[in-house]
């Protein structure tokens, strides 16, 4: 897989490679996805997403800030000039691919950026030391050129980190964080050379390199925080093969990287090969590790027939595998996407903190311009009043507030793939916290839907069963055929559907079905012989593990549960009596719909969890929705969290989550509140120097990430 292609092919006239590279979407809409790689703040994120989404033809454009990648859906039969639109709102595009992001070279530059300002910050504050012990005017001259020397190195390199954002968002007529930041540090270091030159008694080095220092700490550390959110996607695209041997028409087998490999295409798998696509299986039998898909540690045999999904391990024989999706829209690409969309959403928390931090700006200068000139004309001491207004330039640094909601999602986004649970939107999560009522759908949700035969019968029967089951792939069939060993000898096959399966043997008339259909009486399925009945089958569909202890650990958390499902209401009744729950059986997908909300009329908050084509509309109308990783393509789009393993305690793992990530989201912005409230009067006040108001400003970022961080501790 390729990451970028080169810029300068990609403009207003490279709408042919954005077509190539876009994927299509349900309902006419193409999703394509661009690099932003000098994108940094929340300012930048607001710019981008209203100059795409004026753009005629675009429906959505979303940032992910951590990846610096834009989302945008579309339609139309042209590209938009999505490269020339981004490029004048001041940020670099590139085509990418969503699915493998290639390495972020930004770490390397913020540390030699944090060495040099920390070289610099303490060999100042040495000088500093020697000049607070009491040197006498000449030494102290002397120590303020040295301090200069020594601290401008350290402002003309690390302080780019800070100076070229800020030049960037003036040329757009923007006041990101970073401008308060920049006045700052070269205010505080112009005085402090003024002062040098005029051989003044005070001069405020240390204050400027010590700011760049424990700024470029809080940097490193987001940097690292961002880090640790991509390697999520980043280990899921090296579970992808790079390519892979496909049988070509001729017979012979050829070498196809994976973005080559098409949908029929047969793929051929020797043991130790991980699966490129989605696919199923052709010919061969083996054991496939599925850790990645199912979270068991048990390997699932495959056989003619059966599913495989990319990123899987063949274990132990050859396989072919007709391929059924392309890279760019199979099961890793799709994980990849889902674990993007959970930080490029942003709930009301986020969207709260990102409108305050635009606006911190302009408060933050007018404050220090109020202070200065407050103090000016109280005292006339332009040395003081100058130093005042740097310390509130430099105590008011919104890092904290930008901060305290992003570290949370990032966090929690970690915390929920490490447990097999993906967020396909960000702002999910804040509806999850707040649900009080979950609504579950029996088949493949609270069971396995995968039905079992448990009623006893000879081998011959089953083998006369499973001959005629075979040619079928209705549930119950799968399960005769599993149970049985098709022998053929039946001509003239047709399946009725909805019905069941009639074939002829020996001149006779054999049927496999409803009995109502297969022998005119009613009961379940039977298998039947000129309307004559010779066995009739009963099913189980087991529970899904963890269903029990998942209903009960909902119900210690608050939120009320019931079954509705569109199975026989006699089958859900016994579901139902197992699991002590409500239940409604034989709803259609309207009538899924009318339920939830009701629910949502009574006043609930509904979670809706399920799994099939019926389910669809149901979790699109409630208020936050969970499907399976074995949910149908459709279920699992319309879905806002997807759990990849079997165990159905994914769901209470993640209210829990998401609800300690809301409260700390709040904890947060308090802390960010609250520093502001205090230091900021003091500041104004000529309590707190400059120096003070680098270290308290960087430790109240420092407090915000350490906050954040007590997620990936919750057991």
């Amino acid at each position: 897989m390729t990451c970028c292609l080169p810029a300068t092919d990609f403009g207003a006239g490279g709408s042919d490679e954005v077509m190539a590279a876009s994927r299509p979407l349900a309902g006419g809409l193409r999703q394509t996805d661009l690099s932003l790689p000098t994108i940094r703040d929340g300012a930048g994120i607001r710019v981008v997403e209203d100059a795409l989404r004026a753009l005629p033809g675009v429906d959505e454009a979303r940032v992910n800030l951590s990846a610096r990648r834009v989302s945008i859906r579309w339609r139309g039969d042209a590209a938009p000039p999505f490269a020339d639109t981004i490029r004048q709102a001041g940020y670099e595009a590139h085509l990418q691919d969503a699915a493998a992001d290639g390495p972020d070279h930004s770490l390397r530059p913020l540390i030699l950026a944090l060495a040099v300002a920390g070289f610099s910050a303490g060999n100042v504050m040495m000088l500093s030391m020697a000049i607070w012990a009491g040197a006498d005017a000449d030494t102290r001259h002397v120590f303020h050129w040295l301090a200069a020397a020594i601290s401008l190195p350290a402002l003309l390199y690390s302080g780019q980190v800070f100076f070229r954002p800020a030049w960037a968002g003036l040329r757009r007529g923007q006041a990101g964080m970073d401008l308060p930041i920049s006045v700052g540090v070269i205010a505080a270091f112009g005085l402090s050379l003024y002062e040098t030159v005029t051989r003044g008694e005070h001069a405020y080095f240390d204050a400027a390199v010590s700011l760049l220092f424990f700024l470029l700490i809080g940097r490193v550390l987001d940097q690292m925080m961002r880090d640790r959110a991509r390697n999520a996607v980043a280990g899921l695209a090296r579970l992808a093969a790079r390519g892979a041997m496909v049988r070509q028409p001729d017979g012979t087998q050829a070498y196809v990287a994976v973005d080559g490999i098409e949908p029929g295409m047969i793929v051929m798998l020797a043991a130790g090969d991980r699966v490129p696509v989605d696919g199923r299986v052709v010919e061969g039998r083996s054991d496939l590790d599925c850790t990645l898909v199912s979270g068991e540690a048990m390997p699932r045999t495959v056989e003619p027939g059966a599913r495989v999904q990319a990123g899987t391990l063949n274990l132990t024989a050859p396989l072919a595998i007709a391929a059924t999706a392309r890279a760019d829209t199979s099961f890793l690409a799709e994980v990849a996407r889902m674990m993007a969309a959970a930080e490029a959403g942003r709930p009301g928390h986020r969207r709260l903190a990102d409108r305050a931090a635009r606006a911190y700006a302009p408060v933050v200068h007018l404050t220090a311009l109020a202070a200065f000139a407050g103090w000016l004309a109280a005292g006339g001491d332009l040395h003081r009043a100058a130093t005042i207004a740097i310390a509130v330039l430099i105590i008011t640094c919104p890092c904290a507030l930008a901060l305290a909601v992003p570290m949370v999602q990032v966090v929690a986004a970690r915390r929920l793939f490490e447990a097999g649970v993906m967020i396909r939107d960000g702002a999910a999560l804040e509806r999850l916290a707040a649900a009080d009522h979950a609504v579950f759908d029996k088949t493949g949700t609270l069971t396995r839907g995968q039905p079992r035969l448990t009623s006893r019968h000879d081998q011959a029967v089953l083998d006369l069963a499973a001959s005629l089951a075979v040619h079928s792939r209705h549930p119950y069939s799968r399960a005769l055929a599993a149970a049985g060993t098709a022998r053929g000898g039946f001509t003239d096959l047709r399946e009725h559907p909805g019905m069941g399966l009639e074939a002829r043997r020996d001149g006779r008339v054999w049927r496999l079905g409803r009995a109502d259909w297969a022998v005119g009486i009613e009961g379940g399925l039977v298998l039947a012989r000129d309307g004559q009945s010779l066995a009739a089958f009963t099913f189980a569909d087991d529970l899904r593990p963890g269903a029990a202890a998942a209903i009960a650990a909902l119900h210690d958390q608050g939120i009320g549960a019931e079954i509705l499902s569109g199975d026989r209401p006699a089958t859900v009744q016994a579901l139902a009596t197992t699991l002590a729950l409500p239940h409604r059986g034989g709803a259609t997908p309207r009538d899924k719909i009318a339920h939830v909300r009701s629910r949502q009329a009574e006043g609930h908050k509904v979670l809706m969890i399920g799994d099939g084509l019926n389910d669809a509309p149901a979790l699109a109308a409630a208020d936050v929705s969970m499907a399976p990783a074995s949910a149908a393509d459709v279920g699992r789009n319309a879905a806002d969290l997807v759990f990849l393993r079997d165990d159905l305690r994914a769901v209470p793992l993640a209210v829990a989550t998401a609800r300690r990530a809301r409260d700390l989201a709040r904890q947060n912005l308090l802390l960010a509140l609250a520093y502001n409230v205090i230091a900021v009067p003091a500041a104004v006040a000529g309590l707190i120097t400059p120096l003070i108001a680098a270290v308290t400003m960087s430790v109240s970022s420092l407090v915000v990430v350490a906050n954040a961080m007590r997620l990936g501790r919750l057991k």
